[in-house]
């Protein structure tokens, strides 16, 4: 069979992966795209979606146990677990088959099968009927990333699970421990404790949610704990004992070793990348801890090989895969995009309260030599939040004392992952204290609190 000749080839159908084949579609270029098992990659079938789909459920039990803060009534409050599971399934399917659709909307040539790169420009694809060879002067790698396994902490989908398990619990934790508290882990342990788990949360680093601003993590661990979370922090587990429905872990922290007793476990330690069977090395690709070097472009260093989301490294965001995905397309199709800023992708987490955040933490900014002015303006101070019954999070705002730029923003509290897109937008915008502060919001939202966060900042916060 003589090989398929496309301008480009995708290979990976996560969000970097139909983003890029969609965007290099409507720039007139002839795409293939290849993916080995579901369209829409692991965010839609197995992360972002299904996960938010399973914590909306919790969201709704757990306001329905609140029923009486709001004047309303509620009785004999429960759950299924199965039906949970399955309308969160749902939710994947639906937006899976959505990316079905676009990709024939945008006449993009979907190859399911398992790539490798024989030799620079080609990919065979592996299919049920053989072997196929395509052929682009342009190939990008989209392959994503999977859950990082330790040595004695393997899971083993009965009593040791990773998110995937998670997704489709065979049944619900009485007692849970959770490794590991990024979004990940600390999304699973918001949902299962929410249903009723003795949730236990275990870190290694100094403090829960470790990448965010340290007054954040705090807030939010204090609110875990009134959940009734236990959050053991500077702790290691060393080793996992599997026994007929229980497992003993070995936890070390610096007074020693002791051990305790979970019928669950979830292992949420990181991701590595999926770089293994495409002959990378072959290539000369250049692999650094099972991520794909790239430079400001996503360019690999071999002529016509890109790498995008995931397998080239953090911010291991679907945003920015997507983003990713635009500008190696429009790089491709002879345009001139911008290279992405890390510092400007916002990182959300859907756990209860909500955590989002995006630039420098005050840490960082000090570290890297700023003067800085900080602002904070607290949940209970806005309309809005106490109207609603969540009065519980804080706003904060980082600046350079010099010249006003917005260095970094940091949310905890009710919808704050919908909130700081404002930011986002402010500091791709170059915004200064002063354009915020001359903005107005909208009266009541919660938006306010990034207004008066700003406000704060420069000793001008007017309700609080």
């Amino acid at each position: 069979m003589a090989a398929r000749s496309f301008d480009m080839i995708v290979i990976g159908a996560g969000p970097g992966g139909y983003v890029a084949a969609i965007r290099g579609a409507q720039l007139g270029l002839n795409v293939a795209i290849v993916e080995r098992e579901h369209l829409g990659g692991i965010c839609l079938n197995w992360g972002c979606i299904p996960t938010k789909a399973l914590l909306r459920s919790a969201e709704v039990f757990h306001l329905m146990h609140r029923a009486k803060d709001f004047g309303l009534s509620a009785e004999k409050i429960g759950f299924d677990l199965d039906a949970v599971v399955a309308r969160s399934r749902g939710v994947a399917k639906q937006l899976s088959g959505g990316i079905g659709h676009l990709m024939k909307k945008n006449k993009v040539t979907v190859v399911m099968g398992e790539a490798s790169l024989p030799k620079q420009g080609m990919v065979a694809v592996k299919t049920d009927k053989g072997t196929e060879e395509l052929t682009a002067k342009a190939i990008v790698l989209a392959t994503g990333a999977r859950a990082r396994t330790l040595p004695g902490l393997e899971a083993d989908g009965d009593l040791v699970w990773t998110y995937r398990h998670a997704l489709q619990p065979k049944r619900m934790p009485k007692k849970l421990l959770v490794i590991g508290s990024g979004a990940i882990g600390i999304e699973f342990a918001s949902f299962f404790n929410t249903l009723g788990a003795d949730t236990t949360v275990v870190e290694v680093m100094d403090r829960v949610l470790p990448v965010e601003d340290a007054e954040i993590s705090a807030f939010a661990k204090k609110q875990f704990v009134k959940q009734g979370m236990k959050i053991l922090e500077k702790t290691t587990v060393k080793k996992l004992d599997r026994g007929n429905g229980k497992v003993t872990a070995h936890l070390e922290d610096a007074k020693g070793t002791t051990t305790a007793e979970f019928d669950t476990v979830i292992s949420a330690v990181g991701i590595v990348g999926n770089v293994e069977g495409l002959g990378l090395e072959q290539l000369g690709v250049k692999i650094d801890r099972t991520h794909v070097v790239t430079d400001d472009y996503c360019r690999t260093g071999v002529p016509g090989l890109y790498a995008i989301g995931d397998i080239a490294g953090a911010p291991w965001l679907a945003h920015k895969a997507s983003h990713e995905g635009v500008m190696v397309a429009e790089l491709i199709a002879g345009k001139h995009p911008h290279p992405i800023k890390p510092g400007s992708i916002a990182g959300c987490t859907y756990c209860h309260p909500q955590v989002a955040s995006v630039g420098l933490t005050e840490a960082k900014a000090k570290e890297q030599g700023y003067q800085v002015r900080v602002g904070r303006f607290p949940f209970v101070g806005n309309g809005k939040a106490i109207a609603l019954g969540e009065p519980e999070g804080l706003v904060k705002t980082v600046f350079d004392a010099k010249t006003g730029e917005l260095l970094g923003a940091h949310m905890v509290g009710a919808e704050v992952t919908e909130l700081i897109q404002g930011y986002v937008i402010g500091r791709t915008l170059e915004t200064t204290e002063e354009d915020l502060m001359n903005t107005v919001f909208p009266h009541p939202t919660l938006s306010e609190m990034m207004h008066e966060s700003v406000l704060d900042a420069y000793g001008r916060a007017l309700h609080f």
